[in-house]
């Protein structure tokens, strides 16, 4: 007869056991019954979610044109998103520059840096086969890239960029100077326009070995040894500006396109990219 009130604890605290990970009624249940009042949190907090209930945010990671929709926990860093990156890409961590309004810091969870859902993470860098795919030097290859582009038409007449320079010379673009090959300037270059028609400007970061792509939205700042080559040709009818292009990867698709830049600077930006520093 003593045994008849701990058979109806049994069979009344069955059912909240079975929402938990022990599979048996009776595990973890004390003679007076206090530790089995937290089962149906337990049964809660193990409903089969694979991050663990943590708070995550819908991501866009765009990198050499390929897009990528992501869900990652808004409370991991930069270094953790990096990893993720890798997983889908094949890009090494190490060789990542990724960006969301300026340089994702590696230390700062994304919860930190705010960002949203729908975030569009820009990842710039090229895996470790492309590197050795690419295994001419820079000079070699834009030697190459030369000899290609003298089969085509001028650059200037392409339908791609007659849609930006029909739009006519920017209004506030910088004065150039004919004939002439100077220094880059201590200001940044402005007034150019980007494939999109939107205003750009060029600033030169030697200190740090970084060109900063600057417009409305945001600005990139890009290592100068990830910029494999420079292209640039005059612009028909105005032989005193350029349309310039840095490659920033292995595809057509990677090429940054600026316009209106003034032909004195031509040289030096080229020098300075390239890694020959002849200007300073």
């Amino acid at each position: 007869g003593a045994e008849e009130p701990g058979m109806e604890a049994e069979a009344q605290e069955l059912p909240l056991g079975c929402g938990g990970e022990g599979g048996s009624p009776a595990a973890g249940r004390t003679p007076e019954g206090e530790e089995r009042r937290d089962l149906p949190q337990a049964s809660v907090s193990n409903g089969g979610d694979a991050e663990g209930g943590k708070e995550l945010v819908e991501l866009k990671v765009i990198w050499n044109k390929n897009k990528y929709d992501v869900k990652f926990c808004l409370d991991s860093t930069g270094a953790e998103l990096k990893q993720k990156i890798h997983s889908l890409t094949g890009l090494p961590p190490a060789m990542q520059k990724v960006m969301f309004k300026g340089l994702l810091p590696e230390e700062k969870t994304l919860r930190e840096i705010k960002v949203t859902n729908g975030a569009k993470i820009m990842v710039v860098g090229s895996t470790i086969n492309d590197v050795l795919a690419v295994n001419t030097p820079k000079e070699a290859a834009q030697q190459e890239v030369k000899a290609e582009e003298n089969k085509k038409e001028p650059l200037c007449r392409q339908k791609q960029h007659r849609k930006v320079l029909d739009k006519g010379k920017p209004d506030d673009v910088m004065p150039s100077v004919k004939g002439v090959q100077e220094r880059l300037p201590t200001v940044p270059l402005s007034g150019m326009y980007n494939k999109s028609g939107g205003k750009v400007r060029l600033t030169f970061k030697l200190e740090q070995d970084q060109l900063w792509i600057g417009t409305k939205e945001r600005t990139e700042k890009l290592p100068m040894g990830s910029i494999k080559n420079v292209v640039s040709e005059p612009i028909e009818g105005h032989e005193d500006y350029h349309m310039m292009a840095f490659q920033l990867g292995p595809t057509e698709a990677s090429y940054y396109w600026v316009y209106w830049v003034p032909t004195q600077y031509v040289d030096a930006i080229k020098d300075t990219v390239l890694g020959k520093w002849q200007y300073f």
